[in-house]
């Protein structure tokens, strides 16, 4: 310890007793590596007090009186002209103290770093567990009430949705022949496809107009059931609104309108998110539809779509058409009335 060779060699006189029955006696006090010996003249030690264990009777007031920690009787008394032996004793007892542990310190260090992994906890986790929560319990029903939700804002931009009565029959035909709820057509808004909660999926009037055949059209659904799958819509309104949305879906059973335009101004202006060959395909072959219309409609030259042609589910099968051609016309015109 520094601070302790400085004051090795310090002596000092002082009167010691050992109780209070006794006459006080001048002695010889020193100071050693962690304690202070008292001696008599003859150089024979009386008594070792521990530095860490001595205290002061009264600060500040002199002569300064000293006792080994719970042994008031014992005292150590020290002229005011020891300012040497009293300077060392105060700067070798801060120095002790400094290097003892601090249950306080440590306890306080402790319950800060608890509260920390616990707040960590609250923002880390609780909002996906939270959302992950509400995704499984909100039901089918209230599902479909938010995706008639979107799909009125969706309008406003888009224009109202293409009806026709002839039209109709073949639409629903489509949706089951594409595992889906129901399949809505749009005059503009939509690039080409997007998914809705509740079973929705929406279409863009160009892929039932500018194609001969449906199996474009079957392929754009099917490309959004794939998405579904690896994440469910509900989920993604959740995700593109905040930990406040599904907090409010949980107590109150709805969104706000603000909640649904936010949604729909983000997911109306980014292309939809890509998918891997391997998971498209997969739906393809479950549906038992052909990928390869649905390739050559996203890239006519084939270049960037290579895959789901070359490894078409339903290459070389004799297929029948996705719809019946009196249906396929009817519903390339649903956007005419």
């Amino acid at each position: 310890m520094t601070a302790l060779k400085q004051y090795q060699r310090i002596e000092a006189t002082g009167l010691w007793r050992s109780s209070p029955d006794e006459q006080r006696r001048e002695v010889v006090v020193s100071i050693g590596e962690a304690t202070l010996t008292i001696s008599d003249f003859n150089d024979r030690a009386l008594t070792h007090w521990s530095l860490a264990a001595l205290e002061r009777q009264n600060p500040g007031s002199f002569p300064a009186i000293f006792n080994p920690d719970g042994d008031p009787d014992e005292t150590l008394e020290l002229a005011e002209s020891e300012k040497t032996m009293l300077e060392a004793i105060d700067r070798l007892q801060r120095a002790i103290d400094r290097s003892r542990p601090h249950p306080g310190r440590l306890r306080w260090f402790s319950v800060a770093g608890v509260v920390a992994a616990v707040l960590a906890v609250l923002l880390l986790w609780l909002p996906g567990a939270l959302q992950n929560h509400v995704v499984s319990v909100v039901p089918e029903v209230k599902r479909q009430d938010i995706g008639d939700e979107i799909l009125k804002r969706i309008e406003r931009v888009s224009g109202r949705a293409c009806t026709s009565r002839d039209a109709q029959t073949s639409l629903d035909r489509l949706a089951k022949r594409t595992g889906v709820r129901q399949i809505i057509i749009l005059p503009a808004g939509v690039q080409d496809s997007l998914s809705l909660p509740g079973g929705t999926v929406l279409l863009n009037r160009a892929l039932v107009e500018d194609h001969e055949d449906p199996a474009v059209a079957a392929g754009y659904v099917i490309a959004e059931r794939a998405r579904i799958a690896a994440q469910d819509p509900l989920d993604d309104v959740l995700d593109r609104t905040g930990a406040s949305s599904a907090f409010r879906l949980l107590t109150t059973g709805g969104l706000t309108p603000e909640i649904v335009d936010s949604y729909t101004e983000q997911v109306l202006s980014e292309p939809r998110p890509s998918l891997t060959d391997e998971a498209l395909l997969a739906v393809f072959a479950q549906a038992a539809l052909p990928s390869t219309p649905y390739a050559y409609a996203r890239d006519v030259t084939g270049e960037t779509v290579l895959g789901l042609i070359e490894a078409d589910p339903m290459a070389g099968r004799t297929l029948e058409r996705v719809l019946p051609d009196r249906d396929w016309v009817q519903l390339q015109n649903i956007c005419s009335e």
